[in-house]
């Protein structure tokens, strides 16, 4: 046996302790951004309902003041935030989530610069952090803005202030907003990651890495004691030292030729990538003296995530493997513990020991997080359907899911009344 070999061995049982603590959320049951408060995909929130009837969990209140896109929404305090095409423009719109989701403000980024490749509207989810908005356009517009009533604070251009190149469905990432950094991808030679002060949005450092954009967004690490950001770029997984943008690691193997969407998983000291038609693989970027080496501690055939996004619980991995399989595995070997079809090809989020999916053809299941077989708790088709791809991934905040589709907003009461002893109208909020 290797040294290497006996070090993977000391990696995989490392695995099976409880995954690093992440500098905590505001508001633990607030969703400020992309896949949540931690950008994995779950939420910490309980109570919630464990099954569901045949119609789905009650609908609080629907809305369509949206706009077109795929977007899913950010949901701090009492407001809901989003991005849509409206009239001529490309907009960010916050919605009141007391009074229905009446529109409060709506604030024009620019023009329609952009058709996404046939599919029109934008892809981005707002980041909020305080008391500002901060959002990315289909052509690389990035816009910080009041979240009392969206006036424009500063914008920045991908393209022209950085060299970037839009990619051929537009740019989809959701900015990170870290300590004083505003962290994205314009993508090319000089600047493939960028961080702003958030302040202002000067540049503070570059990563040159020479890579075009990708579809993902940028998360944030610790591995092997350094703090870095972890990009899925249009040719691989890369990490760069988190203050300086220096480059650390590259990882290539799960990236495929033509859209690297899925957002990296983070455990410990590794990372899971993973994209259509290609695959995923688990890395670990090992500290040495010399630097990190990218360790590969295995590739699986079986976990070829698209756009819908994987979650972590526990050592178990869980997402839709193309074209439509609904597939658990074990995070630390990448064996396939259950598969299930009737899913669709979907998106996956997790709240309170369940899975909730949706799929791209429109119905949304909830499903036992069990790493020993798939488990159907609910499933329900939304109403005020559009004729577009439900690419939105769902959103929980607050006992609430939301449910984006174009144009319209849909908001369900998720809450386990009777586990929490309320009785529907006995607070008021029906």
């Amino acid at each position: 046996m290797t040294r290497f070999d006996k070090t993977l061995i000391v990696l995989v049982a490392m695995l099976t302790a409880v995954a690093a603590a992440v500098e905590p959320p505001a508001s633990a049951a607030d969703w400020p951004g992309w896949r949540g408060p931690r950008r994995d995909g779950i939420s910490r929130e309980k109570g919630l309902l464990q099954k569901w009837s045949e119609g789905g969990p009650p609908l609080a209140w629907a809305t369509n003041l949206c706009g077109e896109g795929y977007g899913a929404p950010a949901v701090v305090g009492n407001r809901v935030y989003l991005m849509g095409n409206g009239p001529k423009a490309e907009w960010v719109v916050a919605l009141n989530i007391a009074k229905g989701g009446t529109q409060e403000w709506a604030s024009a980024t620019g023009p329609i610069r952009h058709q996404g490749g046939g599919y029109p509207g934008p892809r981005s989810t707002p980041t909020v952090d305080g008391d500002r908005v901060y959002a990315l356009g289909m052509a690389g517009i990035l816009v910080c803005l009041s979240a009392d009533d969206g006036r424009v604070i500063w914008h920045r251009n991908l393209v022209e202030d950085f060299g970037g190149s839009i990619p051929q469905w537009g740019y989809s990432e959701s900015v990170l907003v870290d300590r004083k950094f505003v962290v994205c991808t314009p993508g090319g030679k000089e600047n493939t990651i960028v961080a702003l002060n958030k302040d202002n949005g000067k540049k503070v450092w570059g990563a040159a890495l020479g890579d075009p954009a990708g579809y993902s967004s940028v998360i944030k690490a610790r591995i092997g004691r350094v703090s870095q950001y972890v990009a899925f770029t249009a040719r691989g997984v890369v990490g760069v030292e988190a203050n300086t943008g220096r480059p650390l690691w590259r990882y290539d193997a799960p990236a495929n030729p033509t859209a690297n969407i899925a957002t990296p998983i983070w455990y410990r000291d590794t990372i899971f990538a993973s994209s259509a038609d290609k695959g995923g693989g688990l890395v670990w970027p090992r500290r040495t003296p010399k630097g990190f080496m990218p360790q590969q501690v295995y590739f699986t055939k079986q976990m070829q995530n698209h756009h819908g996004g994987m979650v972590l619980i526990n050592d178990f991995l869980f997402g839709c493997s193309n074209p439509n399989v609904l597939t658990c595995l074990n995070y630390r070997t990448g064996e396939v513990l259950w598969t299930d079809r009737s899913s669709g090809k979907c998106s996956i989020i997790y709240a309170d020991r369940r899975l909730y999916l949706r799929s791209e053809d429109g119905p949304i299941s909830l499903v036992t997080s069990s790493r020993q077989d798939f488990v159907l708790q609910g499933r329900f088709n939304q109403p005020f359907r559009s004729n577009r791809k439900a690419w939105t991934h769902l959103v929980i905040a607050n006992g609430m899911m939301y449910v984006r589709d174009q144009n319209v907003l849909l908001c369900y009461d998720i809450r386990d009344r009777e586990e929490t002893g309320e009785k529907e109208g006995s607070d008021g909020s029906g």
